[in-house]
C-alpha cells in the first residue's frame, strides 16, 4: 500500500476520512491510528478521552508522592531525631536505608497482588499500608517503634512504586504512553520539594515535636486516594487476563477516540494475552520463566533490571537524603540555612521533571537518556571536585559552596529530564502482558536494592574515601550507565506494548513515519 495513494489515505471528498488500519510487522495489521468512521463528535469525545486518562495518571500516581515526601523529610528529620532519640550514625544509616530495603517486600508482593486483585486495589492496598506506618513514626516514643513504622511504611511504597506505572502504561494510549507512565516520577519530585518545605516550615518548633509534624503531615496524599478508587476504572489489561472481556471494552470505550479504535486494541490485547476467541487465559509459571529465560525474556530483563538499578547506583537517593551533610561539608553550617539550601535542590528536580514530560514522546526516550546520565556524569564529578578542593584549602568558601549548590541542583535536574522518569517508562513498556506486573516488580526490587545500599553506606563511605572521593565514585558509575544505554537500551517512542515485545523478540528498529491528516496527527510503522 503507498503512502501517496489517494485510496490508501483519504476517500477523495476531502473530508479528511481514512482506512482504518495500515500494514505493520510482518504483514499484519498491528498498528493503526489512521482514523476511520469518524463521527462528527469524533474531536470532543479525543478531548474527553484524554482528559479522563490525565486524571486517571494523577490518582495513580499519588502513592509516588508518599515515597517522595519521605525522602525529602526525612532528610530534615533526621536532624531533630539524632538530638530527640539520640540516636547514633549507625542508627541514621539504618533508618533511612531501611526503607528501601523494606519496600522490597511491598514490590515483590505487588505484582502476585495486582494479578489477583486487580491494579486499581492494589493502589488502595499501597496507600492503607503506608498509612498505617506514617502514623506509627509520627507517635513513636522510641527508636525502634520509629523503625516498625518505618517498615509498614517501606512496604506500602514498595506496592505503590511497583503498580503505578504498570497501571498508567496500561490505560495510556500509545503516542502520549510516555507522558503519562511519568507523572509517578513527577509525583516523587514534587513529595521530595514538599518534604524539603515541611522541614524548612517546621524546623522552629522544639525538637520533640518538629520531626513528628513533618511525618505525620505525610499521612494526607493517602486520603486523597481512597476518594480516587471511585474515580479511576480497572486496567483494561488485567480485565481481558481474567477473561472480563465486556468490562474491558468498556474502559477502554472511555479511553479511546472511536469505536473502531477499541476493537482493534482490544484484538491486540486479546492476541497478547492468549485469549483469542474467549479461550480462558491460562496463568504459566511465571516465576520459572524469569529463572529459565528465553533470550529475549533475558534481553528484558537485562533492560529493565539494568535501567532500574543504574538509576539509584548513581547515588541520587543519596544526594537527595544527605544533601544537609554534602552541604555542611561545603561549608554551610546553620540548619536553616542547609534546609533551606535543600528547598533550592527540590524546586530544581521537580522543575525539570516537566522538561521530560514535553519531549519525552517528541525527542524519544534514548536521547533524554543520553543527555540525563551525561549530564550528571559532569555535574557529581563537578561536586566531587568542589568539595576536594575545600576540603584543602584550595578555593574561596564562598565560591566552593556555591558551586557545590549549583552541582547538586543540576545533578537532580539531569536525573529528572531523563533517566529518573524513563526509568520507569521502560520498565512499565518492554515485558509482555503475561509477565509484566511480576517484571516490573522484579526491577523494582532491583532499584529499590540499590537505594538501600547507596543510602546505608553513603556515611560509611563518606568517612572511607571523604565525601568527595564518594562523589568521583558516583560520576564514574554514572559514566558507565551510558555506555550501558548505548549498548542495550532500545527505542520505544510511538510504539504500542505490543509492538515493543516484537520489537524486543526481532531485535529490529522500526522506521517511523508520522503523517497527518486533517488536524490529526497520526504515526505509522513500517518495517
Amino acid at each position: 500500500m503507498a503512502l501517496g495513494d489517494d485510496k490508501a489515505i483519504g476517500d477523495g471528498t476531502g473530508n479528511g476520512k481514512g482506512v482504518s488500519m495500515l500494514p505493520g510487522l510482518g504483514g499484519k495489521r498491528r498498528y493503526g491510528r489512521i482514523d476511520a468512521d469518524l463521527s462528527d463528535d469524533g474531536p470532543r469525545r479525543g478531548i474527553e478521552s484524554k482528559k479522563y486518562i490525565f486524571a486517571c495518571a494523577i490518582f495513580a500516581s499519588l502513592n509516588s508522592v508518599l515515597l517522595g515526601y519521605d525522602v525529602g523529610v526525612m532528610s530534615g528529620c533526621i536532624i531533630f531525631i539524632q538530638k530527640d532519640l539520640h540516636i547514633t550514625e549507625v542508627q541514621q544509616e539504618v533508618l533511612i536505608g531501611c526503607l528501601s530495603f523494606l519496600s522490597l517486600v511491598g514490590s515483590l508482593a505487588a505484582g502476585r497482588t495486582s494479578d489477583a486483585i486487580g491494579r486499581k486495589w492494589t493502589i488502595g492496598l499501597a496507600a492503607i499500608i503506608f498509612q498505617t506506618g506514617a502514623a506509627i513514626m509520627a507517635f513513636a516514643p522510641s527508636f525502634q517503634v520509629l523503625i516498625l513504622g518505618r517498615l509498614l511504611a517501606g512496604v506500602g511504597i514498595g506496592f505503590g512504586v511497583m503498580i503505578a506505572p504498570v497501571y498508567i502504561a496500561e490505560i495510556s494510549p500509545t503516542v502520549s504512553r510516555g507522558s503519562f507512565t511519568s507523572f509517578p516520577e513527577i509525583f516523587i519530585n514534587l513529595g521530595i520539594l514538599l518534604g524539603y518545605i515541611s522541614n524548612y516550615v517546621f524546623s522552629g518548633l522544639p525538637e520533640h515535636i518538629s520531626w513528628r509534624i513533618m511525618l505525620g503531615i505525610g499521612i494526607l496524599p493517602s486520603v486523597f486516594i481512597g476518594f480516587a478508587l471511585f474515580v479511576i476504572p480497572e486496567s483494561p489489561r488485567w480485565l481481558v487476563m481474567q477473561n472480563r472481556l465486556e468490562e474491558a471494552r468498556s474502559v477502554l470505550m472511555r479511553i479511546n477516540e472511536n469505536e473502531k479504535e477499541v476493537e482493534n486494541r482490544l484484538r491486540e490485547i486479546e492476541e497478547a494475552a492468549g485469549v483469542v476467541e474467549g479461550d480462558k487465559y491460562v496463568e504459566k509459571a511465571v516465576w520459572m520463566e524469569f529463572l529459565r529465560p528465553s533470550p529475549t525474556l533475558r534481553r528484558m530483563l537485562i533492560i529493565g533490571i539494568g535501567i532500574q538499578c543504574f538509576q539509584q547506583i548513581t547515588g541520587i537517593d543519596a544526594t537527595v537524603y544527605y544533601s544537609p551533610t554534602i552541604f555542611r561539608d561545603a561549608g554551610i553550617k546553620s540548619d536553616s540555612q542547609l534546609l533551606a539550601a535543600t528547598v533550592a535542590v527540590g524546586m530544581a528536580k521537580t522543575t525539570f521533571i516537566l522538561v521530560a514530560i514535553l519531549l519525552i514522546d517528541r525527542v524519544g526516550r534514548k536521547p533524554l537518556l543520553y543527555v540525563s546520565t551525561i549530564g550528571m556524569t559532569v555535574c557529581l564529578f563537578c561536586l566531587g571536585l568542589a568539595l576536594s578542593l575545600l576540603g584543602n584549602n584550595l578555593v574561596y568558601p564562598r565560591v566552593g559552596i556555591l558551586v557545590a549548590i549549583l552541582a547538586v541542583c543540576g545533578n537532580v535536574a539531569f536525573f529528572s529530564v531523563g533517566i529518573g522518569p524513563i526509568c520507569w517508562v521502560l520498565s512499565s513498556e518492554i515485558f509482555p502482558q503475561r509477565l509484566r506486573a511480576q517484571a516490573v516488580a522484579l526491577g523494582t526490587v532491583g532499584n529499590r536494592l540499590s537505594s538501600g545500599l547507596i543510602a546505608m553506606s553513603f556515611l560509611s563511605m563518606c568517612r572511607a574515601v571523604t565525601v568527595a572521593g564518594t562523589f568521583f565514585i558516583f560520576s564514574a558509575i554514572s559514566a558507565m550507565s551510558v555506555i550501558f544505554i548505548n549498548m542495550y537500551v532500545p527505542e520505544t517512542k510511538g510504539k504500542s506494548l505490543e509492538q515493543i515485545e516484537m520489537l524486543i523478540d526481532t531485535g529490529r528498529e522500526w522506521q517511523r513515519i508520522e503523517v497527518e491528516l486533517g488536524d490529526a496527527e497520526h504515526l505509522v510503522q513500517k518495517d
